[in-house]
């Protein structure tokens, strides 16, 4: 424990989280982020002169940076691993297989790649792809090997529209990796894969191919709006990605709090 604790001393945390506030982005099917305090400095006064307030606050469960579970989609009414969802969910208590709180506390190698560094822009125009080409340029240029269970992290460029919500949201259109790309990422078994854009695959696509192949098909999880900007500019490649999900039983998804630790 001591020597963890010296190690720790050393390091230097990249927060990877976009901030919660009133108007924020979030994409169109899902709630908004509401916001209020119910409860001001004063309202009630203890006997000693002390006072306290508290807020209530209402969110979907992928609005702001959070993590897809698997069971987030189907295809033929089916989820990963090929169970029929239908008997399993239920508007009360969720989904009964894979839900956001089977999720452990990940800590895990994350690996950024810079696709908007790579081809020299400060962001990626809303209609780009990612293609396989683009992620073994970018890995290449950042000297790392993607690897079984890693954390792959796309950045576009777009986490610095976070505060312009409909910018960041563009009629629910965003760059991002094509279905080649997903499939270039599940051949190497990576773990999770996350973006700093509202949907991590090109959008739109009615048919949402890279969200089915990844969480249906393949079992790897999504991670989107993420805030990228900062560990792109310190030019992060390889660090220790840590995140927790609620445990919200039969959820979708969870907001998390994910930093890279180097």
């Amino acid at each position: 424990m001591k020597r963890f604790a010296e190690v720790l001393k050393g390091a230097k945390v990249y927060d990877l989280a976009q901030p919660y506030y009133v108007g924020m982005p979030h994409y169109p099917s899902h709630p908004p982020y509401l916001f209020g305090l119910v409860k001001k400095h004063g309202d009630f006064v203890g006997p000693a002169g002390h006072s306290s307030a508290a807020d209530a606050i209402s969110l979907g469960s992928h609005v702001g940076t959070h993590i897809d579970a698997l069971c987030h989609f189907s295809c033929c009414g089916r989820i990963f691993g090929g169970e029929e969802v239908a008997p399993v969910q239920s508007y009360g208590s969720g989904v009964g297989r894979l839900s956001v709180d089977t999720v452990a506390p990940i800590l895990r190698r994350g690996v950024l790649l810079d696709v908007a560094g790579l081809v020299g822009a400060k962001a990626l125009a809303v209609d780009f792809e990612v293609t396989p080409e683009h992620l073994e340029d970018a890995a290449q240029a950042a000297g790392v090997e993607i690897e079984r269970g890693d954390i792959v992290l796309l950045r576009t460029g777009w986490g610095a529209f976070w505060d312009d919500a409909a910018r960041f949201i563009s009629n629910a259109s965003c760059p991002g990796a094509g279905i080649a790309a997903a499939r270039w990422l599940s051949e190497r078994g990576v773990f999770a894969v996350g973006a700093d854009t509202v949907g991590f695959e090109r959008l739109p696509d009615p048919a949402m191919p890279v969200h089915v192949h990844l969480l249906v098909e393949s079992g790897i999880h999504i991670i989107e709006c993420l805030n990228l900007e900062e560990a792109a500019a310190a030019r992060l490649s390889t660090f220790l990605f840590v995140a927790a999900p609620l445990k919200l039983r039969g959820a979708t998804g969870s907001p998390i709090r994910p930093v890279a630790v180097v």
